[in-house]
This record gives C-alpha cells, sequence and structure tokens, in this order.
C-alpha cells in the first residue's frame, strides 16, 4: 500500500471520527492532508520505502493563533498522539508531545516558512529564483482531504508553478548550460582526451536538461534522487529519460563517444521543437545558446531581463 493511501484510510478510520466527535468547534478551521518531505507525499514509496518515517499518519494544519489558540492547539495535539498505533500492519512513529516534523499537528504559517521563507506563501522575485526547487514541489505535492479553512490550499495554489517570467529566466539559463556542456564541451574533452571531464559535461547536460523538462511541463523537480523517476511521468519529453540514463551510466571510449554526441543533440533537437512550438524562442537554429539568449529576450520584467543569464540557476 502507497503511503498516501495508508494515510487516508488511517484519517478515515480514526482521524475524522476524533476530529468530528472531539473537536467540532474548530473544523471550520482545519486542514487535514499529507504533503511534504518523503516519498510518499510524492508517491514514489516502495517496499524499501518502508524501512524509515513510514506510518499510518497525516497532518493536521491550524491557522495561527488568534483563530486557535494554544490550548486548543495543545489539545489537538494529545488526541493526535493518543489515535491507535498500529493500522494495517504498519506502526506509528513515536511522537514528541508537541506532534511530529512530518505529521501530525502543525501551523500553517511555521511549516511554509521553514520550507519557503514565506508564512503565506508570497515570494519576492528574489525569493523565486532562490529558494530550492524541492522545497516548491514539498509545498505543493501530496494530497489534501479536506481544507474547512481554505488557507493552505490558497498558499499551494499561489505556489503551485513558476511565474512565467521567473519560468523563462530558469529555462533561459539551463538552456545556456545544455549548450555549454553537451553540445560545445563534451567533445571538446574528448578530442582532449579527458573522458573524466567528458563525463562531468555529460552530468552537466543531463542534469540541465532535466531542469528544461521540468520548466516546459510546468512543473517543480523534486529531491535529485527521485528526479528520474518524476521525469518518467511527465506529459512531455519524457521519454528522453531513457536516453539521458543511457548518457550518465556508460563509458566515453571512441565509438561510445559518438553515440553520446549524437544523443546529446537529439535531446537538443527535440527540446528545440518543444520551445518552437510553445513559441518560446524566435532562434531558428540547432543551437541552444542561442535559444537561450532567445528566451531570456522575452522575459517581459526588465530587472529579471537585465539580470545575468544564469542568475536563476
Amino acid at each position: 500500500m502507497r503511503g498516501i493511501e495508508l494515510s487516508k484510510a488511517y484519517f478515515e478510520e480514526y482521524g475524522r471520527p476524533m476530529l468530528e466527535n472531539d473537536f467540532s468547534e474548530l473544523m471550520p478551521y482545519l486542514c487535514v492532508g499529507l504533503f511534504g518531505s518523503g516519498s510518499e507525499c510524492f508517491g514514489f514509496d516502495d517496499e524499501v520505502s518502508t524501512d524509515h518515517d513510514f506510518e499510518p499518519g497525516f497532518c493536521i494544519f491550524l491557522p495561527g493563533e488568534d483563530i486557535v489558540d494554544r490550548r486548543s492547539a495543545f489539545l489537538l495535539e494529545r488526541a493526535y498522539a493518543k489515535l491507535p498505533g498500529e493500522f494495517m500492519g504498519y506502526s506509528r512513529n513515536k511522537l514528541s508531545p508537541v506532534g511530529g516534523a512530518r505529521k501530525g499537528v502543525l501551523r500553517t504559517d511555521e511549516f511554509f516558512e521553514e520550507k519557503i521563507g514565506s508564512k503565506n506563501g508570497e515570494l519576492t522575485l528574489e525569493q523565486w529564483l532562490t529558494v530550492p526547487e524541492q522545497a516548491l514541489a514539498e509545498c505543493t505535492n501530496g494530497e489534501i482531504f479536506f481544507d474547512n479553512y481554505g488557507e493552505v490550499t490558497k498558499i499551494r495554489e499561489n505556489l503551485a508553478a513558476y511565474p512565467d517570467d521567473v519560468m523563462k529566466k530558469k529555462l533561459a539559463g539551463n538552456l545556456l548550460l545544455m549548450a555549454q556542456s553537451g553540445q560545445y564541451n563534451y567533445k571538446r574533452c574528448i578530442d582532449h582526451g579527458e573522458e573524466a571531464a567528458a563525463q562531468l559535461a555529460v552530468f552537466e547536460f543531463v542534469n540541465a536538461a532535466i531542469e528544461v523538462i521540468f520548466l516546459l511541463n510546468g512543473a517543480y523537480k523534486p529531491y535529485y534522487k527521485w528526479s528520474f523517476r518524476a521525469l518518467r511521468a511527465l506529459d512531455k519529453l519524457s521519454l528522453e529519460a531513457e536516453i539521458m540514463e543511457y548518457l550518465i551510466t556508460t563509458g566515453n571510449d571512441a565509438d561510445t563517444a559518438e553515440e553520446k554526441y549524437y544523443a546529446i543533440e537529439g535531446i537538443a533537437s527535440d527540446v528545440i521543437d518543444e520551445l518552437a512550438d510553445r513559441k518560446l524562442t524566435k532562434a531558428i537554429c540547432g543551437d541552444l545558446e542561442k535559444h537561450a539568449y532567445s528566451v531570456n529576450d522575452s522575459i517581459e520584467t526588465a530587472e529579471l531581463r537585465n539580470l545575468h543569464i544564469l542568475a536563476a540557476i
């Protein structure tokens, strides 16, 4: 059973009755669900995932103390801690008296401030450029079971995707990295006999290409160990995952290096086609560097457009 399914079943069996019977006066202000850190919040959990931080549990999000006071929060925390410790063959992790770090009773503003540095999900331009992408993914993954107060849902909607100009700045920077590492430096490293450096160029190319594909899908790239799994589930350009896996898991002898160079150019061509289809570039060529600057030139916010092209990387 997946973690989200386990969480929802546990909530319906024990959590919802507890809230409705004992905390009916708080129900209008509560949000319950499961999102944040952990593979189960992305739907990436499997048998291996059950060896740590895998349990029947859920998150109860509370608004500020002006709405739900400390005593009410404490009583709710204590009631959550007393819920059954075993469910469907899984044991709950031991919690402190004020709940656990990933599940239990959480203040909405504290959760989001810890993740992204903003209590209400409103980010400045600088924050959009610098907040770790995986943190944004953790703020918007998982599932809300109900949100009577609406605060959490509103914040998640505000964070659902990069603003258009921020997306373009990040896209432009990563396109430039793809050009430099894959279309230019990989072959030069091979010609110099630097196979290790060539493989570093491949890693740079693949990492930038993954970023580009997530941006073109309007999605946030999760923590790196889940990036390929998430990539394969995207709607657009997900088939590139197999080619990129080949690039980073093979050597750089002469014959393989030639195949890898053509694979790099193939990925570049597919990305350029998508850019053209989306009218994100005016360049007409196979050089990703020219497309990078074309994307950057289309940014409407002058302050952002005039920053170094790699400012969002």
